[in-house]
């Protein structure tokens, strides 16, 4: 079972919308979300407080809801049991990768699974229009970079004897 893990600061923004977007995506193509495993955690996730108000409000306009999600902070289980970690900022891979090296092949922006390496700027504070900006650029990179998503991480998981 493939096992996907989004990355953002607090993760209470940015990856738990990847991740719910991802699992909708996965359910439109014909592939069983509960096939795979989609997660999302944060670099600076200290405490399990559930999604920032307009994530949620964004995601349930879109039928998803989120509202149970509670942040977590990533840890080297997370990381060790996950086929791809996809993050939101180009630092939040450079800290893994150093805090992490065995996984380095697994930690990538998510902007790069359209070879477009850029960060997505975290709306947390800001008003709904940034909120707006971060959902659809994250769903666009989700929709463009579906299928390389999808096949790294089968083959991470084959790789790992999960597949």
């Amino acid at each position: 079972m493939p096992h996907i893990l989004f990355v953002c600061t607090a993760n209470i923004c940015r990856s738990p919308v990847a991740a719910a977007l991802f699992r909708q995506k996965l359910d439109a193509h014909g592939r069983n979300p509960s096939d795979w495993t989609v997660q999302s955690a944060g670099t600076w996730a200290t405490v399990k407080r559930g999604p920032s108000r307009f994530s949620k409000q964004l995601m349930a306009e879109r039928g998803i809801d989120i509202s149970q999600n509670r942040a977590q902070m990533i840890d080297a289980h997370l990381i060790a049991q996950s086929d791809l970690i996809l993050c939101m900022e180009t630092g939040h891979v450079e800290a893994l990768k150093i805090e992490f090296p065995h996984f380095q092949n697994r930690i990538f922006t998510l902007s790069e699974m359209v070879d477009k390496p850029y960060n997505i700027p975290d709306p947390y504070g800001g008003p709904l229009a940034g909120y707006k900006r971060m959902v659809a650029d994250v769903e666009e990179l989700i929709e463009t970079g579906f299928a390389h998503i999808v096949a790294l991480a089968e083959k991470n998981a084959h790789e790992r004897g999960e597949s």
